[in-house]
């Protein structure tokens, strides 16, 4: 399929090259081979005018030529007598995606080189994105929004009240050609204007193509990249996101991890990093966690880094006043149980424990310092557990305290269809020797049918089905105890 255009095609010569000829305008039609001709040893800012070039086979050649040459371009449809329009219009919708599509490829090749003068042939490309308005025709953003950013009229009504001040289409057709260049797709453009308007209002030059650099810098692909403008735009947008993400990156080991904890909290991205984050990251080392405890801490956590230092050591005296130390196995745990809860709060639910599984005080301490995400737990999950574990169990409430790690474990999941196969093998016999139900619980699923299981499949050939329905909530007539 063929379409018409006026092409201004510049190109930017690497200075180590020879000087190229001198190739000054030229009428080229038709074929890619006649244009590919044309476009050998063009000079620094030649300009030449293009018509009648199909837009396959001009995008092919400028492909091609951008990989090698360093080419970039932008096309402009061109304005046609008014019956040559008429016969054409069907190719309009054509060349006008031929035309994005070419600009977003150009402009991808361009930040995928890290140097400044990239930066510079980046700028005098995006440019020129979008013809000048004159300000007799004036600018109307809303309609720009839908025609071009393909936001619904809801959408860019919104959106327009944030982008008033817009006078004409440049800077906003700059940033477009930018973001396809990053590899966004029309959908996921859309979605970035419609979360943040005012990235349509970014300076390519002075902001986003330096953040994509120093991004690049990093170690980030260009996937990660475009993820991370189509999930925070607006903070994209400021140039202090390299520096806060080169603090970040180290921390949390991935970028994978780091988005993750940046979708729970974005305001990482605009912390102070030399009064808050960095005071924190240090404080918590002294504490006696390495890198990786930190992270484990802040992923279901991320708050815990923005949250003023004097805050953070109040957290540290809470988790020692509840007898888990610095420096111990358990004090990760105990600090991510505590960090975000009043000592009133703490001491209450404490109480409720001693209360609610019969603990004195000594073993209520024990259950706390070997469980410290006990202090999580809500109160209707810690009563079920009592009533399973001391009432239909027959378990002592100082065995329970000694072994808390069996309160975290479904009741309907886990601790009762295990429990009824250990009485139906107690009660038929098949049991060798006694095993402590602190270990039945624990075992992995693969471990405790292989041991529980598969060794009676000739005395007992339905254990495996009744364990299976006991899983899922039913109670088999083999497992109804008198």
């Amino acid at each position: 399929m063929s379409a018409s255009f006026f092409c201004n095609i510049h190109t930017y010569v690497d200075n180590h090259r020879p000087a190229p000829r001198v190739c000054t305008e030229a009428k080229i039609l038709g074929h890619s081979s006649q244009l590919s001709r044309r476009l050998q040893g063009v000079q620094h800012g030649t300009v030449i005018n293009v018509t009648e070039v199909s837009v396959s086979n001009l995008y092919r050649v400028s492909n091609k030529w951008t990989l090698t040459h360093g080419l970039y371009c932008n096309l402009v449809h061109s304005t046609r007598p008014k019956s040559l329009c008429r016969r054409r219009c069907h190719h309009a919708v054509a060349g006008a995606g031929a035309m994005l599509h070419l600009r977003a490829y150009v402009a991808s090749h361009l930040l995928s080189s890290p140097s400044t003068s990239a930066i510079s042939i980046l700028r005098r490309f995006v440019s020129a994105a979008s013809p000048a308005i004159s300000p007799d025709q004036g600018f109307a953003v809303e309609d720009y929004l839908v025609d071009t950013c393909g936001l619904t009229r809801p959408q860019a009504h919104k959106a327009s009240t944030k982008l008033s001040h817009l006078k004409s289409p440049a800077n906003p057709g700059a940033v477009l050609t930018f973001l396809a260049g990053l590899g966004l797709s029309s959908a996921d453009i859309a979605a970035t204007v419609v979360k943040d308007p005012r990235l349509l209002c970014a300076r390519v030059e002075g902001t986003l193509a330096p953040v994509v650099l120093g991004l690049t810098g990093l170690g980030l692909s260009s996937p990660d990249i475009a993820r991370l403008v189509a999930t925070f735009p607006n903070r994209f947008r400021c140039r202090s996101v390299v520096s806060k993400l080169q603090c970040y990156l180290p921390l949390f080991g991935s970028v994978q991890n780091l988005l993750r904890v940046l979708k729970k909290n974005d305001y990482l991205l605009c912390t102070d990093l030399d009064k808050v984050v960095k005071p924190n990251v240090a404080f918590l080392r002294e504490c006696g966690l390495a890198t990786c405890d930190i992270a484990k801490v802040c992923v279901p956590m991320p708050r815990m880094l923005s949250t003023k230092p004097a805050r953070v050591r109040a957290m540290v005296v809470c988790t020692e006043g509840i007898g888990v130390p610095r420096g111990s196995g358990m004090f990760r745990q105990a600090l991510q149980s505590v960090a975000y809860l009043s000592k009133e709060k703490v001491t209450a639910k404490v109480d409720y424990l001693k209360k609610t599984f019969g603990w004195s005080d000594t073993e209520v301490r024990i259950a706390v310092t070997r469980a410290p995400m006990l202090l999580q737990r809500s109160k209707d999950m810690l009563q079920r557990r009592s009533k399973f574990f001391i009432s239909e169990v027959g378990l002592e409430p100082a065995y329970i305290a000694h072994r808390p790690v069996i309160i975290g474990f479904s009741i309907e999941g886990r601790l009762r269809p295990r429990y009824y196969v250990l009485m139906f093998l107690k009660v038929n016999g098949l049991l060798d020797r006694n095993r402590g139900y602190c270990y039945i619980f624990k075992i992995r699923e693969e471990e405790f049918v292989k041991k529980f299981i598969c060794p009676h499949k000739e005395a007992a050939p339905h254990l495996a089905e009744d364990y299976a329905a006991t899983c899922k909530g039913e109670v088999p007539t083999n497992f109804k105890f008198a």
